[in-house]
């Protein structure tokens, strides 16, 4: 479970308020980015990635989709637009991030 707002303002000194205004604008710099950086690969970056990956382990991954684990970034309170489809495992309102590097090179 994610700290409440009341620990991460004693943390920062800033009141409940700004916490919320400060996640309620990072989620909403995320979704503003939905549509120009949130995308399924094409068949060519797949393929790319496929071809990276077969040639620093093994053929056997050259079937799969080069994807690393994700985060869950909890939210404060379950979002009024379809809310439900927020709830994660553990019980939570999340996002799901997963950042992806082109070619998985770091």
């Amino acid at each position: 479970n994610g700290p409440s707002f009341s620990d991460k303002k004693h943390k920062a000194g800033v009141s409940v308020g700004f916490v919320v205004r400060c996640t309620q604008r990072i989620i909403v710099a995320f979704l503003s980015l939905h549509d120009s950086v949130i995308r399924w690969p094409t068949e060519s970056e797949k393929e790319e990635a496929k071809a990276w990956v077969e040639s620093v382990s093994c053929q056997e991954w050259r079937g799969g989709l080069c994807m690393v684990d994700g985060t869950l970034v909890p939210l404060f309170e379950k979002p009024g637009h379809h809310g439900e489809v927020y709830f994660d495992r553990k019980s939570n309102y999340s996002l799901n991030v997963q950042v992806r590097r082109p070619l998985l090179v770091f």
